[in-house]
């Protein structure tokens, strides 16, 4: 069967393989995969960034924003053939680590935990792989091909989740959010944010193209200023860029008891001036919170489905902004600047 594998480490080593069928000890359930999600984790992998094969291999299957049709199924898996399932990205550790033991994979403590398509577990750019059970998740059929948004949406379910949970620490009737960067990640956050019925406003450095009117039709506001020009005080800010000057920005600019969920995983080796003990001191005396938000485990992904499935499928149906076949996966990888989301077509 094909798959698009990289050797990790390794700038330009992507191409399309000819690889093994799955083995059954990789997971029960066989599926073959119909689409995949491209982001940048997938372009930093290729350009021979990081990813890590796993043990005992030199190539790496890529792909973590998966969407597969079942094929097999064991009895009392709660799984069929001819259901649509998203893979779960990460694996605990085997240690296990007491997040991970408590199937909170996602905040692992020991960094010993897999990724698939990322550390030492094949990704999901392949004509079948196998899961188990208990990392498929079910999608939708109403959803359709849309299913590959979940990864992603499920990034947003856990940051929401948590952001909520530090809400709770008092009184809090958040009223507006601010999302920074209108890429799947912000625009999703935006989604999840009119869901709960917030004031929404979503910046990026973009005038034109698709992302303001993606914006606008979610019944939100578009700014494409720099945010040290936004005249707002958000009770929520969803940092969705990793910009270092844009997260000093909205760490400075939040209500009184704001929370900050920085989502961008920043470049190392950049560095913006600030004045760390006036923010310190804001941050203190207005009691807000920082915090970052990575991955999911199960209870996110079932959320994301339920957001995904409450949203209005034309518009999620926009944010796809390129399908590309497998045959042509080079320029799935190579960014477009009209691009919001851009999908692997794998059947």
């Amino acid at each position: 069967m094909r798959a698009l594998t990289v050797l990790p480490g390794v700038a330009g080593s992507a191409r399309v393989d000819d690889v093994p069928e799955p083995a059954p000890a990789d997971g029960a359930v066989l599926v073959q995969g119909l689409a995949l999600g491209v982001c940048g984790t997938d372009r930093e992998i290729a350009a021979g960034l990081y990813g890590w094969a796993p043990p005992g291999r030199e190539r790496l299957i890529l792909g973590h924003e998966s969407l597969g049709r079942v094929l097999e199924a064991p009895p009392g898996s709660g799984l069929a053939p001819g259901d649509l399932v998203v893979g779960i990205v990460r694996h605990p550790d085997p240690v296990p680590c007491p997040a991970c033991a408590a199937g909170e994979w996602d905040m692992c403590r020991n960094g010993r935990y897999t990724e698939h398509g990322i550390k030492e577990r094949d990704g999901f750019a392949a004509e079948r792989y196998r899961l188990e059970p208990g990392f498929a998740v079910r999608v939708d059929p109403a959803l359709g091909r849309l299913g590959v948004l979940l990864e992603p949406a499920s990034v947003l379910a856990k940051a929401w989740e948590h952001a909520e949970r530090i809400g709770r620490r008092a009184h809090w009737e958040p009223r507006t959010l601010l999302v920074t960067g209108a890429g799947p990640i912000g625009l999703l956050a935006a989604m999840m944010g009119r869901q709960r019925g917030l004031e929404v406003h979503v910046l990026d450095r973009v005038a034109d193209g698709p992302k303001p009117a993606l914006v606008r039709d979610l019944g939100a506001t578009y700014h494409a200023v720099p945010l040290a020009e936004l005249a707002l005080r958000p009770d929520v800010v969803m940092e969705c860029t990793g910009a270092p000057s844009v997260v000093f920005d909205a760490l400075d600019r939040t209500a009184p008891a704001g929370v900050v969920c920085l989502t961008g995983v920043s470049s190392a080796g950049r560095s913006v001036p600030i004045d760390l003990g006036l923010l310190n001191r804001r941050i203190v005396l207005e009691n807000d919170v920082v915090f970052g938000s990575v991955n999911a485990n199960r209870r996110h992904y079932e959320g994301a489905a339920r957001a995904l499935a409450a949203a209005d499928p034309a518009w999620l149906a926009r944010l796809v902004t390129r399908r590309v076949p497998l045959d042509r996966w080079n320029e799935a990888l190579a960014p477009q600047p009209d691009d919001v989301k851009v999908v692997l077509d794998l059947a």
